[in-house]
């Protein structure tokens, strides 16, 4: 006992004051700061940052300005435990770990009928690098609240790098989203979109024993998604997706197609490539707006419109050993990695991205682990 607290008040001393962080200050207006390193509480934990991955929800918030300002956004994230407060017993710093920012009370109506995205406490976000809680992975220090610590903080094992480990939030959401769709052995999937997130689903329906067909606009991803062991695709720039698809299952359609692609201009194209009685899942459509759709094809072909958003704490066993296990590189998915101090040049190629990008991370970690560690 006396060992760790000696570490602890070590660790602590050694802590800055201050930090830099990607401050969003209003709509499509992020800016290097210094700010006040985070203070925690009892039951609380204080992580430095090693990596943080940029996700599209983000994104649209800066790009749209629907949140107040100032906050300090970034949820994929993973780091360091370099503090802990009073009553937390089950990690220590220097613990590696990776952070949720979301996690249900578990006895609410949604929590019992399965729907946590939807729960009060779930909508609570539980970490923060500082001002309206926010997720704070772009800086330096995050401090997480005390219900993140209790069941929202994964340790990593040694082995595991910093980068996978930021995968693990978004893989839980990709799963969550697979599992609405109750995917069949041999049933054909299509996935429209070959960004990170839609080679994520893609990965995952294939491990159900799904036949996935994927498709994008970009040559460049459909390599990338060839890689990954994905053979049937349409290349969208030059094919007709329609007719692509109906030829590979024999003019029905697929059987489920998930629209990986943000935005509405999709939507119908999504609907006219599931067979009759097929599921379409939206997994990229998270702003607010109205959206034209053929009611005929819900009722008369009798399609399934299907939504899914953000992570499931049932998954989240599953999620952490897919990601550990290293069956899948999703690191691999990684193509541009900033410091912080470049932050918002990441933060724009990002929200603009080309064709041989994919995952955008920022790392405020660099040069500070080696070894097993990024």
């Amino acid at each position: 006992m006396e060992t760790a607290t000696k570490e602890s008040s070590t660790t602590q001393s050694a802590i800055p004051r201050q930090m830099m962080a990607a401050v969003y200050r209003g709509k499509d207006d992020v800016r290097l700061e210094t700010v006040p390193t985070p203070q925690i509480g009892d039951g609380e934990i204080l992580v430095r940052v090693h990596t943080c991955g940029i996700c599209g929800t983000d994104l649209k918030k800066i790009s749209t300005g629907s949140h107040s300002a100032p906050r300090i956004f970034g949820h994929e994230t993973s780091g360091q435990i370099v503090a802990v407060g009073e009553g937390v017993t089950h990690f220590k710093i220097g613990d590696r770990v990776m952070v949720f920012h979301h996690i249900p009370c578990g006895k609410c109506y949604y929590c019992r009928h399965k729907v946590f995205a939807q729960c009060p406490v779930y909508k609570k976000v539980g970490a923060t690098a500082g001002f309206e809680a926010s997720g704070g992975g772009f800086a330096e220090y995050v401090r997480v609240m005390d219900w993140i610590v209790q069941k929202g903080v994964v340790k990593l094992p040694d082995g595991v790098s910093y980068e996978q480990a930021s995968f693990i939030e978004p893989v839980n959401t990709c799963m969550k989203g697979i599992a609405s769709l109750n995917l069949q052995k041999g049933e054909t999937v299509l996935v429209i979109g070959q960004g990170p997130i839609g080679i994520i689903l893609a990965v995952l329906a294939k491990r159900t024993g799904a036949s996935v067909v994927t498709s994008d606009l970009y040559p460049q991803r459909l390599t990338i998604s060839r890689s990954y062991g994905f053979t049937e695709n349409v290349d969208a720039s030059s094919d007709d997706l329609l007719r692509g698809v109906r030829e590979m299952t024999d003019g029905r359609g697929a059987d489920a197609v998930i629209l990986a692609v943000a935005g509405n201009s999709l939507i119908c194209t999504a609907m006219d490539a599931a067979r009759p009685g097929g599921r379409v899942m939206l997994f990229a459509q998270t702003q607010r707006s109205e959206a034209a759709i053929d009611p005929a094809a819900i009722c008369v072909d009798e399609k399934i419109l299907l939504g899914s958003y953000s992570a499931s704490v049932d998954l989240q066993e599953e999620n952490v050993r897919l990601v550990f296990s290293g069956e899948v590189d999703f690191a691999r998915l990684i193509t541009h990695r900033f410091p912080l101090t470049q932050a918002i040049r990441a933060i724009d190629l990002a929200a603009h991205p080309g064709p041989d990008s994919m995952k955008v991370v920022i790392q405020p970690g660099i040069g500070w682990e080696s070894g097993t560690q990024d």
